[in-house]
């Protein structure tokens, strides 16, 4: 393939990469290469109201970073702190900490990023406009499978070594149906069918938390005089019953704060007192089975007690979640007092290992540019890695009989049974 301009995950010769569970430090002895087509700027920065001068295809991270925008819309900017974490890893200047290059050919690549900013679109553009048929976040979405399907690299792999983004549970609504053979990054699989994402397939990654980090924290079990603490929507679709229910379950008892709240006016600000002065916060499934409370909570160092029966947790194949969450299946939690009595019976030393815990943790969910070691960028990247042999088996298996046929022979076929079956 030629030369373009491309941003790839990219590696240093070796055999293996190592990783410490016991500390979950990754020493990762080679970068993922990624590679990353010159995409229409109505699918990333312009999305910003970044505009290019002269014939500048990226904007310049070293001198001025496009603002994303404040509010709920963080929580799923993930797509946004990849790409600045893929322009700058060229600099000479950049982090030796990092796990991911940008390569500039597409044959030097391990996978292929698609830098589509999917949530943003959906949070800004999926209204329909006066004198519009479509909104604008279905037309781009078009023009992002028009566009993909008609790459040679597309059509060499399938799709199966593209890297795209939809972290938003609405996002990329129409595309994914469309786009399945690639890895996706995701909040949970909430809005998917099994044969389009999973677990096996997919990366679940972190929301950017809200709440502010509780930077010195100092405090105890005796200082966070708040033993159960809940605030935002109460009645949700889906499978977020569960939080009306316990409402009326909890809203009486001693020491617990349950109540609705939101970002509008000082919703952040007290959300954040309340969650810094807690002992247990509530992660309860709402219209998917992930929310952003679980990483406020993490922000918060408040032991996140989490009922969401089809929960998928980042990083889950090496960081185990019980050491610093408790977790209740939705039936257990709806019996009376059960709940409540199960937080009582946790006393002092054992939160306070939990919160201990959630202080070494804590920096693995932290979004930030430049990028840092062990942050949430460099997570989300070594758990694309280690798809990357996945990837690597189907790319090759699907080509076994591609010396007789032809592309549009290449998909699944059911198997005839032998002439002489026996019965």
């Amino acid at each position: 393939m030629g030369e373009r301009n491309w941003s790839s995950i990219g590696q240093k010769k070796s055999m293996f990469c190592l990783f410490s569970i016991t500390s979950i430090l990754f020493i990762f002895s080679w970068y993922l290469r990624f590679s990353c087509m010159i995409y229409p700027q109505s699918f990333i920065f312009k999305l910003l109201d970044w505009k290019p001068e002269g014939k500048r295809v990226w904007p310049d991270v070293r001198t001025k970073v496009p603002e994303y925008p404040g509010g709920l819309n963080l929580q799923h900017s993930i797509e946004y702190w990849l790409t600045l974490d893929l322009l700058s890893s060229e600099f000479a200047d950049s982090s030796n900490a990092r796990s991911a290059l940008r390569v500039h050919n597409s044959s030097e690549a391990d996978v292929i990023f698609v830098p589509f900013f999917s949530s943003l679109c959906y949070n800004r553009y999926s209204r329909v406009r006066p004198q519009e048929k479509r909104s604008h976040n279905k037309l781009l979405q078009e023009k992002l499978v028009k566009f993909l399907i008609m790459q040679e690299e597309w059509k060499t792999s399938g799709g199966r070594d593209h890297i795209i983004l939809a972290h938003h549970p609405n996002s990329l609504l129409d595309a994914r149906m469309m786009l399945w053979p690639a890895t996706f990054i995701l909040s949970d699989f909430g809005r998917y069918p099994p044969n389009v994402a999973n677990v096996d397939k997919d990366v679940i990654a972190p929301y950017k938390h809200v709440i502010k980090t509780y930077v010195n924290d100092s405090s105890d079990f005796d200082s966070r005089p708040t033993l159960l603490y809940f605030q935002g929507a109460i009645y949700r679709k889906d499978g977020g019953f569960v939080r009306q229910e316990l409402f009326y379950l909890l809203k009486d008892e001693k020491d617990v704060h349950f109540s609705f709240g939101s970002v509008q006016k000082d919703g952040i600000l007290k959300a954040t007192q309340g969650m810094h002065s807690s002992k247990f916060c509530l992660n309860i499934a709402g219209d998917t089975p992930s929310s952003n409370r679980l990483f406020d909570a993490i922000a918060s160092h408040c032991v996140p007690v989490i009922i969401s029966d089809d929960i998928e947790l980042p990083y889950e194949d090496v960081l185990d979640y019980s050491e610093f969450c408790i977790f209740v299946r939705s039936s257990d939690a709806l019996k009376e007092k059960f709940l409540i009595n199960l937080i009582r019976s946790i006393k002092r030393e054992e939160w306070t290992r939990m919160w201990a815990k959630l202080k070494e943790v804590e920096n693995f969910f932290e979004f930030q540019y430049p990028s840092k070691e062990g942050d949430a960028v460099q997570m989300i990247w070594q758990a694309v890695a280690r798809k990357v042999p996945a990837i690597r088996m189907k790319m090759h298996s699907s080509r076994r009989f591609s010396r007789y046929n032809s592309p549009k022979d290449r998909g699944l076929r059911s198997a005839k049974l032998p002439i002489h079956f026996a019965e």
